[in-house]
C-alpha cells in the first residue's frame, strides 16, 4: 500500500513538473513573439464643462482683537539654601545561603506482603 502512495505522489509530481516546463515554453514563445498589429484606438471628444460659478464675496466684519498673552518672568526665583538632609537607615546584612550541594536520599518503599490463598 506504501509503494502504491509512492508511485501516485511521484506521477503527481512529474504531471506537475511537465506542466510548468509546457507553461514555460509557452510563456517564452510569447515573449519572442512580435506585437500583433492591432487597430488604434479613436479619440474621443474632449467633453466641454460649463463654467463655474463665481464665488460671493465673503462679508467683512468687524472682529474684536486677541487678547495680549501675558509674559513670562525671565529670572528664577532663588533656590532654598537649607535643604534638608536625607535620613540614614541601617539595613541588617542579608543573611548568607548555602546551596546544596548533595541530592538528599529518597528512601525506597518495599511493595506490600501479597495474600497468598491457602
Amino acid at each position: 500500500m506504501a509503494s502504491n502512495k509512492s508511485f501516485i505522489t511521484v506521477f503527481v509530481l512529474a504531471l506537475t513538473f511537465a506542466g510548468m516546463m509546457s507553461m514555460s515554453l509557452a510563456a517564452r514563445h510569447l515573449m519572442q513573439a512580435s506585437a500583433p498589429n492591432l487597430p488604434g484606438i479613436p479619440s474621443l471628444p474632449k467633453p466641454t464643462l460649463p463654467p463655474m460659478p463665481s464665488i460671493p464675496a465673503l462679508p467683512q466684519g468687524n472682529v474684536p482683537p486677541l487678547p495680549t498673552i501675558p509674559s513670562l518672568p525671565t529670572t528664577l526665583p532663588p533656590l532654598p539654601t537649607n535643604i534638608p538632609t536625607i535620613p540614614t537607615i541601617n539595613v541588617p546584612p542579608f543573611p548568607t545561603f548555602t546551596i546544596p550541594t548533595t541530592m538528599p536520599s529518597i528512601p525506597f518503599l518495599s511493595p506490600p506482603p501479597s495474600t497468598s490463598t491457602p
